[in-house]
């Protein structure tokens, strides 16, 4: 798979605000100001490592797509992340619309999708990247002709 310096650089705009949004979380979460501990990482998170795209399982979705885990943990300063990569095919959606206590990030790499905001739809493209704040409604259709691929980054207190 090639990633272009576009998607790069918007993979790494997408992770320094993940950064600042479990930096706020922490600080609004009960018992915050203690300075968590590296033994409260799982421990393939408790290191730095490559995570090889040839090793990622394809799990096959019921809509026709699939998705492709990557991380699913608790790294070192205590926040819960999981990782997928979803292919979602044309008119189709991953679920219907939802809310969920964990916040999510989703960078678009291929297609042309719809965000539902709190029921508003939004036009999505590659390139772009949706947050999902902490239980807010929300929802994802591929609009467009083609194959839609997407990554989504996870993030909570305690595990999903």
């Amino acid at each position: 798979m090639d990633q272009s310096r576009r998607d790069a650089l918007v993979a790494m705009a997408a992770f320094a605000l993940m950064g600042q949004v479990a930096e706020a979380q922490s600080v609004a979460a009960p018992g915050a100001g203690a300075q968590p501990e590296a033994s409260l990482a799982d421990p393939e998170l408790a290191k730095s490592k490559v995570f090889r795209f040839k090793d990622m399982k394809v799990t096959q979705s019921s809509n026709g797509g699939w998705s492709r885990p990557v991380v699913h943990g608790t790294i070192a300063t205590g926040e819960f992340v999981e990782l997928h990569q979803t292919m979602l095919p044309p008119g189709k959606m991953p679920h219907p619309p939802h809310q969920h206590r964990n916040s999510e990030f989703l960078l678009i790499h291929q297609g042309k999708l719809e965000y539902l905001n709190e029921g508003v739809p939004e036009p999505v493209e590659v390139g772009d990247v949706i947050y999902s704040a902490s239980n807010r409604m929300h929802g994802l259709k591929n609009v467009g002709d083609t194959d839609a691929m997407y990554f989504v980054v996870s993030i909570s207190h305690g595990q999903l």
